[in-house]
């Protein structure tokens, strides 16, 4: 294996494993010209959203604009409103996003058809990402089949140690609720593709294939193997090597504090909260730096990352935002009393991804572009509304994409636009020659770049 290829993996004693970020110095001459190849990342947010923290024009509407929305469909009227224009003024939850205003698309009116006789939360997540078309699915209450991450996978995940990726914040252990409430990956239907929730189990899946105590200091395993590597390095790219392995040590020290703080929990004269009452944003921004760490060296191009399951009753602690645990399932059923409250979490959660994008933003491709130009990152949810169940205008944000997007938009669909447009659209933008996915009627022109 040359040691220059961009997959790269050094391997030290006890079978540890990481590959290497992009270092110039290194590179094939004829890398330097060529384009970073593009990702696929899918930030799922569960129960909705409070509509008029989220959508434009939105902020004195009492009855949800989506439900109107399904009126006029019923009517068989187009929705009036229908437009693409600048992305501006951003609303309050998504007012976290404003420096990348120039890097993300708002697109609302996205619909999903709800299948009867199966659960609502149940649906809108384990089917986020096939929207098959209702009742077409044998052997199966869902209209669940093989979902986006594994069709675009099966093109840009051949060459990749993991084809994807699946990471969950859901730190319960509760199992109060059915793998389709807290899973929005399938290889199949029936066929669940499993998320791993532990910051700590996912970093040895990536990084090590051996026990904890043989891998506490990973890193020096492996820079011994890499003395060779630093000497061919110029020195900007020994300071990117060094920074690179800062950061994985960053990541060992986050999950420390995790653990530390459950061993001192331990010890006071009460019984040991469950991790739900660790810190939430820690939790969640740690196993987005492992996804972003994941992307960055290569080891996929397809990840999913769910926030939270839906339903769960179990409350988090959502530091900063409230003094005692707080369940958002319940909050989003009593939203008149306790909107302010959802609006924080609703905040909280866009924190989250902007955070995320600010990572991938300052990651540098060996084509003078970034992780994030280079990766299609896209918030979303499978609710329009928390209180009200609805599937049609559900709230999605697309980011990055780079040369490939035209970007800095709001596109307001029309009503009843189906949500697998804008997969077949992203899929296509992978690379799949497909002229249908799921339900689709079309692809989002207005999302593409002139001429890509």
């Amino acid at each position: 294996m040359s040691t220059t290829s961009r997959r790269t993996f050094l391997r030290g004693i006890g079978g540890a494993a990481l590959a290497l970020p992009w270092m110039d110095s290194i590179a094939p001459a004829k890398a330097t010209t060529s384009h970073a190849s593009l990702r696929m990342a899918h930030f799922y947010v569960p129960i909705g959203v409070v509509r008029r923290g989220f959508f434009p024009g939105e902020a004195d509407h009492v009855i949800p604009k989506g439900n109107l929305g399904n009126v006029m469909k019923s009517l068989g009227k187009q929705d009036p409103f229908y437009s693409v224009k600048p992305l501006d003024e951003l609303t309050p939850t998504i007012k976290p996003l404003e420096r990348f205003k120039d890097k993300i698309n708002l697109i609302t009116g996205m619909d999903r058809t709800f299948q009867q006789g199966t659960d609502v939360h149940a649906q809108c997540a384990s089917c986020y990402l096939s929207s098959a078309k209702p009742y077409t699915i044998e052997g199966t209450a869902w209209p669940l089949d093989r979902t986006l991450d594994h069709l675009v996978a099966d093109h840009v995940g051949t060459t990749t140690p993991f084809p994807t990726l699946e990471f969950s914040c859901n730190s319960h252990r509760d199992n109060k609720e059915s793998i389709y409430f807290d899973n929005i990956s399938w290889y199949g239907t029936g066929h669940l593709a499993p998320s791993i929730r532990d910051p700590r189990k996912m970093y040895h899946r990536l990084f090590s294939t051996q026990e904890i105590d043989r891998y506490r200091d990973i890193t020096d395993l492996v820079l011994e193997d890499a003395k060779a590597l630093q000497q061919e390095l110029g020195y900007t790219d020994r300071q990117k090597f060094n920074e690179y392995f800062d950061s994985i040590r960053t990541i060992e020290t986050q999950m420390d504090r995790l653990e530390t703080m459950k061993s001192e929990l331990a010890k006071v004269d009460f019984e040991e909260p469950p991790e739900a009452y660790l810190p939430r944003g820690e939790y969640i921004r740690l196993m987005g730096d492992l996804m972003v760490v994941a992307l960055q060296t290569g080891l996929t191009n397809v990840a999913t990352f769910m926030v939270g399951p839906e339903r769960w009753d179990t409350p988090y602690m959502f530091e900063g935002l409230f003094e005692t645990p707080r369940s958002h399932h319940q909050m989003s059923h009593n939203q008149t009393k306790m909107i302010d409250d959802l609006l924080k979490v609703d905040r909280f959660h866009m924190e989250q991804y902007a955070y995320l994008l600010e990572k991938m933003s300052a990651i540098d491709e060996p084509d003078g572009t970034t992780l994030l130009d280079n990766t299609l990152f896209t918030y979303g949810s499978g609710l329009g509304d928390g209180s009200t169940h609805q599937y049609n205008d559900l709230p999605i944000i697309v980011a990055g994409g780079g040369r490939r997007v035209q970007a800095g938009q709001h596109i307001n669909m029309p009503e009843g636009t189906p949500l697998a447009n804008l997969w077949l659209t992203q899929a296509r933008m992978m690379g799949l020659d497909m002229d249908q996915f799921a339900e689709s009627t079309g692809t989002i022109d207005q999302l593409l770049a002139s001429g890509s």
